[in-house]
């Protein structure tokens, strides 16, 4: 059923757009409700505007908390036009139907993200009326049509303009779907905040808020569908607030994820780093003074796992910078054995002009590579209320992020040796890099390189074997880290037998004395964190 817009009630905190909208409908003949703040804009635009209190009889009071909470606008908005009980009520009390309602909400969102908001800003900024009427006219979308934010405002006026004035049920329904949507999605922000507020880590109810930002050729598996959904942003550079400067085909489920993973590891360095991410796990990282060293290092890590992966950098790409990544192959990569080598996603905080028309045109490649830009990066800021999720059939699990890095306060040293300064850098690297990666997990660090990388295995041995072949002869002299303790002594034996001479791991096995003892016959420096970093 179509039904013919004659009433319009609009009251929105976010002005852009509502004058043309409001004069398009007033050109149809469309009675205009307004209230305050909107009211004026519109009649400063030249609208005809019938005020909220000439309808409700009461003027806005408490500084405007209350002038929509009134019979006559909720009933107007509820009221069944199609049953004579509704009918008889609205006509008794003077009720003229309402049959489109244009609200937005207060801006709490943008409130609380102002550094120097106060609670009583932020609570100001709670929305009572608007999410009020948008619920009510969303539940009677049978007969009002519900517009909550300006990219609907142009499918109104064109609908109406080829329906005789009418909106349709279809759109109506719609927009009721995605109204209902707002209002969850807003409570659960002011819900946050307040646990927040009130230092309750784990409340009753979690609400999570989630906009989609796109839709996604398809899931982790081509069978699967995909759709990427944005947090409302804390301010942390993330996948989720850099911007997509390049990319042939859309960036995939597989990409953000590997992309996620990558950024989240060079953000823990501040001397110039490169990262290249392989399904999930750095096959390659390394710090230098220099970033295009630091790049030529992390990509020799493992040039065979880095056809295809992911590029994170924390420097500007400039011009050597990016005819260095797009020339990994021949320079680098296939004197090491390397068949080839292209990155689905370069991540940077920057890219000059000049690199990114290097990148798109020196190979074939750069063509369809995603450029993403991040902005500087900040690593004090941190959203630290922002929830670790994993997803199990029927439930969520829930915890904080693994925030801890390289705390060199409450590091132990129980062998005999003590690490040397350039020990110490590469353990931390190591240290660092073994966190971003799946358990179990060994690294291997040389000269501020990751050399190799045993993840994900069912036993720490068989991914301390893995690490040892892909370093190969390099494994003399270089640090080893684990992200969790060495249950019994052998993989300190094998680690000896390939000349690693630092091992940092968490400690607390209950024969740690037999792992120390290990690391003391083979002379080998060992460091207690205190701190595992299980990923699973």
């Amino acid at each position: 059923m179509d039904v013919k817009i004659k009433t319009a009630l609009i009251s929105v905190s976010e002005k852009k757009g509502v004058v043309d909208f409001a004069k398009s409908l007033s050109e149809m003949g469309v009675k205009i409700i307004s209230t305050g703040g909107t009211a004026k804009v519109l009649s400063d635009g030249g609208l005809e505007v019938t005020n909220i209190e000439s309808v409700t009889g009461f003027p806005e009071m408490m500084d405007g908390r209350v002038k929509t909470l009134h019979p006559k606008i909720h009933g107007a908005l509820l009221g069944l036009r199609d049953k004579a009980e509704h009918t008889a009520a609205m006509a008794e009390h003077n009720i003229e139907p309402i049959d489109l309602v244009c609200v937005n909400l207060y801006p709490f969102e943008q409130t609380i993200a102002k550094a120097d908001c106060t609670l009583e800003e932020a609570i100001e900024n709670i929305d009572i009326g608007g999410p009020s009427m948008v619920r009510s006219a969303a539940k009677n979308n049978k007969f009002v049509t519900v517009v909550t934010n300006s990219e609907q405002y142009n499918q109104v006026i064109e609908q109406m303009r080829t329906n005789g004035g009418a909106i349709s049920e279809q759109i109506r329904r719609d927009f009721a779907r995605i109204a209902f949507g707002l209002t969850a999605s807003y409570d659960a922000v002011i819900s946050k905040y307040l646990n927040s507020i009130c230092g309750v880590e784990y409340p009753e109810r979690v609400s999570i808020s989630l906009h989609k930002e796109s839709v996604l050729r398809y899931g982790e598996n081509p069978h699967q569908k995909g759709a990427f959904y944005k947090l409302p942003s804390g301010g942390e550079i993330s996948v989720s607030s850099a911007n997509l400067l390049h990319g042939g085909k859309e960036i995939s489920f597989n990409n953000l994820l590997d992309t996620n993973a990558a950024l989240g590891l060079v953000k823990e360095f501040d001397q110039p780093a490169a990262v290249v991410v392989k399904h999930l796990n750095p096959c390659g990282c390394a710090v230098d003074e220099d970033i295009i060293e630091a790049y030529r290092k992390a990509y020799e890590g493992d040039v065979v796992s880095a056809f295809g992966s992911i590029v994170a950098l924390n420097r500007k790409v400039d011009l050597e910078l990016a005819r260095t990544i797009m020339e990994s192959y021949s320079r680098f990569g296939k004197a090491r054995g390397a068949s080839g080598f292209f990155a689905e996603v370069i991540i940077a905080p920057e890219f000059e002009p000049e690199a990114l028309e290097i990148i798109r045109t020196l190979k074939s490649w750069g063509s369809r590579v995603r450029l993403m830009e991040t902005g500087a990066i900040d690593k004090d800021i941190i959203d630290k209320g922002e929830f670790d999720t994993r997803c199990v059939v029927g439930g969520l699990l829930l915890q904080s992020r693994d925030l801890a890095g390289w705390e060199p306060d409450v590091l132990t040293y129980p062998t005999k040796n003590k690490p040397t300064e350039k020990q110490l850098e590469d353990l931390r690297i190591a240290w660092l890099v073994a966190k971003h990666t799946k358990s179990n997990t060994i690294v291997l660090v040389k000269n501020r390189k990751v050399l190799g990388v045993g993840a994900g295995q069912m036993n720490r041995v068989e991914s301390g074997l893995i690490a040892f072949k892909n370093a190969g002869d390099e494994t003399i002299d270089s640090a080893m880290a684990s992200d969790a303790f060495f249950p019994f002594p052998d993989n300190v034996e094998n680690a000896a037998n390939a000349g690693v001479t630092a091992i940092v791991q968490p400690g607390g096995s209950q024969k740690d004395e037999e792992v120390i003892a290990a690391a003391d016959k083979h002379g080998i420096t060992m460091v207690f964190t205190g701190k595992r970093h299980f990923k699973h």
